[in-house]
């Protein structure tokens, strides 16, 4: 589509002048476009005359008939605020921040990382000091836990408040009632947040001391010792049994396994299950026993510590031999921290510890998601009650001080109702049976699934099964091709079909990194051991472990039609064919995988005889073959010339498979030889190695010869489809983030109908500078209603020059694929999104590379996949399928939010009502500083007489679950914040200021003769309004809603009898229990709330809420 659309539209006459004038600028800032395509991004380094040209961000700007690159009515950069200006609306934040970075930066200077020399089991030859091995997750320390608890508390705004007018109590002009009625509640509060937050960091303290308290073997001159996983050091050589967690980065020296190498488990560190093969330094391997180890003087030279997992630079090298010898190290030499071993015994020299480790390195510091400034998540609703609690405050100030004094109490009841209210979300989240195994992890943030806008989903493992499934390959000749003949200009013997076909199912086997595992049958001791080369190869036990489940499933492919892999170790590898009979082939060189690279090889040369230790070579005959596989983008510039790669590799994308070209190349036993050299200086470079070894394999992927090209196929999770289009018609945009090719993305997107099919998609041609950028960013200015897609690279080059105009274009398309992105563009996506839009934004995914993603969000949901835990745990909700989001977000994220609006405003509502009254009683009595209600009654009316009716409101719904589901339109209202604005606010503000006056008023009129009665007339009327009023609020009665009705109004009827101390009179209980009490109690009561009953009925009849219409 974007192929077919010019960049420059043709418009008559006047666009005719407008390409003459275009063409004249190019003319004179540079060569002229004329002699020389390329002139047309003559100006992407000039910087100068780009400023001068803004993007077209206004649809004006079309009509008009200058350039692109004239100015539009919109401009790009906005007036910046200067001076006091600046300073109030937000520069003094700004300064401050910077003030206590600057403060920061200079009490906790960070050491600079170093590369290091690591002598074998001599940690007293390190040159400088390293952290300790200790595992810290503690947010506090003894002296910093009061303060920093405290500090989280008097954030917020009313919690504040609330401590300010307690502490005012002591000041005898400003004293009003008793001081437990403040400081009561205001202890409760703290007292239940100070003991939560204890307890969690009491289970964090206990977690740290477990893991370094672990027990490990380590290896000194005297034999073994038994040292804690605190006390390793960098330099000690530590022994870890299968199952076993590595304590610390180390570099893997030996192990008991006869093959020289062992599995690791990964999935607490990059969230992968499948195993890595990880192999151990030759050297030390080849020696004859452990303590060998120390009858060497070696060293291992490492890099300094980096955040990178998959990649390490090393060598190793030993002193005592004649002469030198010396070993490149890289990532297969490595055994993480947090990683576990899976097969064998192995023991490794330890190089990084403590917070220098990879695994510390990429973890993150976890944000608290309720509280904050800048840097820490806030949940919206937190916010907006925060705001109009502010706005109470001023109102009450200008009321009356006596109303400032009371409306206080409101705070701490605001704060611990919308803490059990949250509380109790959670708890309904994961007992409802429709969405089984759902974790609520951070139970603060339950109403931001109410919110949300943008939702940002992984789609491998996410929106797929993550299950590869692998389709016949195609190739030149093959059966699911079409036939095409080779054309050549000497005579050569043409291979017949079913030839080539052996060829590339060969290729096919050989070409990978799968290992077979044999599990043998649980013996005496229960433990599963790993056989060796001679165990009965056709065992059922067999399984294949691999780095990427599509390696898997190309192996999986090959025994189906015949060619199974049997055994593999690091010198060779054996594949058994249909008749029995198995064949051995000699690995000499393996190039893994990279996301630079695209593509993986490995050199083979055929072996005779079975085994690795009956295997023979003659090198005279024996031939070298190299075999290479990867993206179609990497291969299409290796392989020997086609005409068919292009147009199959666009089939296969167009059906939703993951293609990878394979190819060949026979090498000459001089060839090898010449490669093998070069090879092993370029890996022993301590500088550049990358680049260097790159360089010589590069050397060898010339003229190789295509021979087929594969499919993998990821199958759809269940009801994807319908639940996209629910989250689209309830308003959510939906942006798919990941790191697949743009074509397998592409369909993917159309397949699972993030895409539809009647609407357009603009592919983001890839640009490499600034000039490119901003042509195509006009260019996708142009369209209207389609869907972006988008590569890593190309994200990277708009953002760095035009990172408003691309978030602003493409916060306007209905839906956005990012391919080829890197977790940490994930993250930055996500956060992108926040800062520009202000919107709410939910990320979702289900491996170790969606973590930062997830955290970077307002709401990070994760899958419990096959990638490992790791999301799941590092999300605030936990779900086992990508289904479950729909009724996540329609039913309880929309309930969580409205019940927790309702609440908080009614929490408002009754500390307000109680402050009017307050207000027109000290009015009567010439302002003087007597309090209406004191002790018990204050704390009586906040807890037992009212705090059940108004807490049953987190039972409240407006439509039924299926209704919800059904209409999922009702959802987008929710993104207005309609339910809690300052309209509703303002609305309850006049309820209360109403029904204050009325019961305070009524109260006078009514009982002029019985004075010393107000106080029990216009309680008994305050709490029978306050009961009637969370009736007018409920919308669909439950049983427990009545039941906590009754209960308060028998609380408060049981009471009076004890209450006498408070009202004045020891003979009230008479009164009480007269006709003239009980009538003018009613009719004061009915003046207050009736007329709210008229208009609710009113308001519903003519203009009824959009679910009122689906209820009826």
């Amino acid at each position: 589509m974007a192929d077919q659309i010019p960049l420059y539209p043709v418009r008559s006459a006047a666009a005719a002048a407008a390409s003459h004038r275009r063409a004249a600028y190019y003319s004179a800032a540079g060569p002229g476009p004329g002699a020389d395509r390329r002139g047309r991004y003559q100006l992407e380094d000039e910087s100068a005359h780009l400023d001068e040209m803004p993007l077209m961000m206004s649809e004006e700007g079309f009509e008009n008939d200058e350039s692109d690159y004239h100015t539009l009515p919109r401009a790009r950069i906005t007036r910046r605020k200067r001076g006091l200006e600046w300073f109030v609306c937000g520069g003094w934040r700004f300064l401050c921040a910077s003030c206590c970075d600057w403060l920061i930066n200079v009490c906790q200077r960070k050491k600079e990382l170093k590369a290091r020399t690591v002598w074998l089991g001599c940690p007293e030859k390190c040159e400088e000091k390293h952290p300790r091995n200790s595992i810290k997750n503690q947010k506090y320390n003894v002296f910093t836990f009061i303060p920093g608890v405290l500090y989280e508390q008097f954030k917020f705004f009313l919690n504040l408040y609330f401590l300010v007018v307690s502490c005012s109590q002591f000041v005898p002009a400003l004293k009003i009632g008793y001081l437990y009625t403040y400081w009561a509640p205001l202890g409760f509060v703290l007292a239940v947040t100070i003991a939560r937050e204890a307890i969690d960091e009491f289970r964090r303290f206990q977690r740290d001391k477990e893991m370094n308290s672990q027990l490990y073997s380590k290896l000194t001159v005297r034999g073994k010792v038994q040292v804690k996983s605190s006390d390793i050091q960098v330099g000690d050589l530590i022994i870890v049994e299968k199952n076993q967690r590595i304590p610390s980065d180390m570099v893997f020296l030996r192990t008991s396994e006869k093959a020289g190498s062992c599995f690791i488990r990964t999935d607490q560190l990059d969230g992968e299950t499948d195993w890595k093969l990880k192999v151990a330094v030759s050297c030390t391997q080849r020696l004859p026993a452990l303590g060998d180890l120390f009858s060497i003087s070696a060293y291992v030279y490492a890099q300094k510590p980096q955040l990178d997992i998959h990649s390490f630079e090393g060598t190793f090298t030993r002193e005592d031999s004649d002469p030198p010898i010396h070993e490149s190290l890289s990532i297969e030499n490595t055994l993480w921290a947090s990683t576990v071993v899976a097969s064998g015994t192995v023991i490794g020299v330890v190089i990084y510890t403590g917070k220098e480790t990879r695994s510390v390195m990429n973890t993150s510091n976890p944000k608290n998601k309720v509280t904050g400034a800048a840097t820490v998540m806030v949940g919206l609703l937190d916010l907006e009650l925060n705001q109009l609690t502010k706005a109470l405050f001023l109102a009450l100030v200008v009321l009356s001080v006596v109303m400032v004094t009371l409306q206080g109490f409101a705070g701490p009841c605001l704060r611990v109702n919308l803490d059990m209210g949250k509380a109790a979300y959670g708890w309904m989240i994961m007992k409802d049976e429709n969405i089984p195994g759902t974790v609520v992890r951070t139970s603060t943030i339950p109403e931001e699934l109410g919110r949300l806008v943008y939702l940002l989903t992984d789609k491998t493992g996410t929106l797929t099964q993550n299950e590869m499934v692998h389709s016949q390959p195609s190739g030149h000749n093959s059966s699911s091709a079409p036939v095409r003949r080779s054309q050549s200009s000497t005579p050569k013997v043409k291979k017949s079909v079913s030839s080539r076909i052996h060829e590339a199912v060969k290729a096919i086997a050989l070409c990978h990194n799968v290992t077979p595992v044999y599990e043998a049958r649980a013996g005496i001791t229960g433990e599963t051991e790993f056989a060796e080369a001679d165990q009965d190869f056709s065992d059922e036990n067999r399984t294949y472990q691999a780095s990427s489940p599509d390696e898997v499933a190309l192996v999986r492919w090959t025994e189906s039609v015949g060619l199974t892999l049997v055994s593999r170790d690091l010198a060779s590898m054996q594949l058994k064919t249909p008749s029995g009979q198995v064949l051995t082939y000699c690995i000499l060189q393996m190039f893994p995988f990279t996301s630079e690279s695209k593509r993986m090889g490995i050199i083979v040369r055929v072996c005779h005889g079975y085994g690795r230790t009956h295997t023979t070579v003659d090198e005279s005959t024996a031939e070298i073959t190299f075999y290479m596989k990867g993206a179609d983008v990497a291969m299409s510039t290796i392989v020997q010339y086609n005409d068919w790669l292009e147009e199959e590799c666009g089939n296969m994308a167009r059906e939703g498979l993951r293609t990878l070209v394979v190819a060949k190349r026979t090498l000459t036993e001089e060839q090898y030889q010449d490669f093998e050299s070069r090879y092993s200086q370029a890996k022993l470079s301590t500088h550049d190695r990358t680049l260097k070894v790159a360089a010589v394999v590069e050397s060898l992927e010339r003229e190789m010869e295509l021979l087929c090209l594969t499919g993998v196929e990821d199958q759809l999770q269940a009801d994807v489809r319908p639940t996209l289009e629910m989250l689209r018609n309830a308003g959510i945009k939906i942006w798919m983030l990941t790191g697949d090719k743009l074509e397998t993305a592409t369909c993917i997107a159309k397949s699972s109908h993030l895409v539809s099919r009647t609407q357009d998609i603009h592919v983001f041609r890839p640009v490499s500078n600034r000039g490119e950028a901003h042509l195509e960013l006009n260019a996708f200015r142009r369209k209207h209603d389609c869907a972006l897609v988008i590569s890593g690279d190309s994200l990277e080059v708009c953002l760095r020059y035009y990172e408003h105009e691309l978030v602003e274009l493409a916060c306007q398309c209905p839906a956005v694929v990012c391919c080829r992105c890197s977790p940490t563009q994930k993250a930055h996506i996500v956060t992108l999104l926040r800062q520009h839009t202000r919107k709410r934004t939910c990320a979702i995914g289900d491996g170790g590379n969606d973590v930062s993603m997830i955290q970077a969000a307002d709401c990070g949901i994760g899958i419990e996949g096959k990638e490992g835990k790791q999301a799941s745990l590092a999300a605030d909700f936990s779900i086992t399928q990508f289904r479950h989001i729909g009724r996540l977000l329609m039913v309880h994220g929309r309930n969580s939010y409205k019940r927790s609006a309702a609440l908080g405003q009614f929490v408002m509502h009754r500390g307000l009502i109680i402050s009017t009254m307050q207000a027109v009683f000290s009015s009567v009595f010439y302002f003087a500083s007597v309090p209406l209600y004191q002790g018990f009654l204050m704390v009586g009316y906040a807890t037992i007489y009212t705090m059940f009716p108004v807490f049953s409101l987190v039972l409240d719904q407006d439509v039924k679950p299926e209704m919800a589901i059904l209409y999922p339109e009702l959802y987008k209202d929710l993104t207005k914040g309609r339910s809690l604005s300052f309209k509703t606010f303002l609305i309850w503000v006049l309820i209360s200021i109403y029904q204050g006056g009325i019961l305070m008023y009524g109260a006078l009129l009514l009982f002029e003769a019985e004075f010393v009665h107000v106080v029990a007339i216009s309680f008994t009327a305050l709490i029978l309004t306050e009961l009637l009023m969370v009736a007018l609020t409920i919308r669909t009665w439950h049983w427990l809603m009545v039941v906590a009705e009754f209960l308060s109004l028998g609380c408060y009827v049981a009471s009076l009898a004890f209450l006498n101390e408070y009202f004045g009179s020891s003979a009230y209980v008479a009164f009480i229990t007269t006709v003239t009490f009980v009538w003018k109690v009613s009719a004061i009561t009915v003046v207050s709330c009736l007329p709210l009953y008229v208009l609710k009925y009113l308001k519903r009849k003519l203009s009824p809420p959009s679910y009122s219409k689906l209820s009826s």
